[in-house]
């Protein structure tokens, strides 16, 4: 698992560009994305969440990096969750991000490419998505609360959406 550079603030920890972050509730795992997508598994009853910040769609192999990538980084929260005893059955998928950053044209559209790489990845695990909030042009702030499984999606002049 990625953890270097965390940031715990109270109950709030925030997961990083590149990380995987486990934990259980009480608390809250939070992001700020861009192109980025954070991608979350939570298992109701235990209570029990996972949050990856995903900066890109494919890797070059297993040794790339679990976190920095959806190939990789979404097999990577469930084999993490399933040691802590979460069945994958039980997982709740949802994800946030993949903002346009560039503009809507030219080569640098890794939002979108970086949203259909995690639908991809949730399929290949048999996990479906529960929610998600995607797209747009404008960068998010998400928060994955692990009491209650919700994820605050905030966008800069947009009241708060709660997946």
């Amino acid at each position: 698992m990625a953890r270097s550079a965390l940031l715990d603030v109270g109950r709030q920890t925030i997961v990083g560009m590149g990380q995987i972050v486990a934990a259980a509730a009480p608390g809250e795992l939070a992001a700020v994305l861009g192109s980025c997508i954070g991608v979350t598994l939570y298992h109701p009853r235990l209570r029990l969440g996972a949050m990856a910040h995903v900066v890109l769609p494919q890797s070059s192999g297993p040794a790339a990096g679990p976190a920095k990538f959806a190939d990789l980084a979404v097999p990577n929260m469930i084999a993490e969750l399933e040691r802590r005893g979460a069945g994958r059955s039980g997982l709740v998928a949802k994800m946030a991000g993949g903002a346009c950053m560039f503009g809507n044209s030219g080569p640098l559209q890794i939002g979108p490419a970086n949203i259909e790489a995690v639908r991809r990845a949730l399929a290949a695990a048999g996990l479906p998505l529960a929610a998600e909030d995607v797209g747009g042009s404008k960068g998010r702030r998400i928060a994955l609360d692990l009491v209650r499984g919700t994820l605050t999606v905030e966008i800069a002049g947009v009241p708060d959406k709660v997946l």
